[in-house]
């Protein structure tokens, strides 16, 4: 995607002690973060839905139970984003299932970018810009 000619970059150079990968790194990764980011998106689903029944207030005789798998979903949530995080990857999005791989490009942090359903790393984008800044990776390629 073009960028605006206004939009400033902010560059932050690479942090000592922080993992970064190569876009070759990342897709290796996949196999793994990809499974963890499945068990997250279904998880989230499973609390969202538990949350919005007690919400709701079903009979009170059911909300104990209701409460408790809603604690347990948090649990289960919390400890596969620690998985993720382990591995040097952060979570952006828990519906869309989407990733962000750090990364040096030119001597700045950027971000590598997955989501949910694509075969391989293929877009990136500054710190600041988020998933709307995404560019193809073939421009990280191209100047190196």
């Amino acid at each position: 995607m073009p960028r605006s000619p206004y939009h400033t970059t902010i560059a932050r150079p690479p942090r000592r002690g922080r993992k970064y990968f190569t876009a070759e790194e990342a897709n290796q990764s996949l196999p793994y973060v990809s499974r963890v980011v499945d068990d997250i998106t279904a998880c989230y689903t499973r609390a969202v839905e538990i949350r919005r029944a007690i919400e709701h207030g079903r009979p009170a005789e059911g909300m104990e139970a209701l409460k408790n798998e809603y604690e347990q979903a948090m649990d289960r949530l919390n400890m596969l984003i620690e998985e993720l995080h382990a591995v040097g990857v952060e979570l952006k999005d828990f519906e869309r299932g989407l990733l962000d791989f750090p990364s040096v490009y030119q001597d700045r942090e950027v971000y590598l970018c997955w989501q949910r359903g694509e075969a391989s790393v293929s877009s990136w984008h500054e710190v600041d810009a988020g998933y709307g800044g995404r560019q193809d990776i073939t421009v990280m390629r191209e100047a190196a």
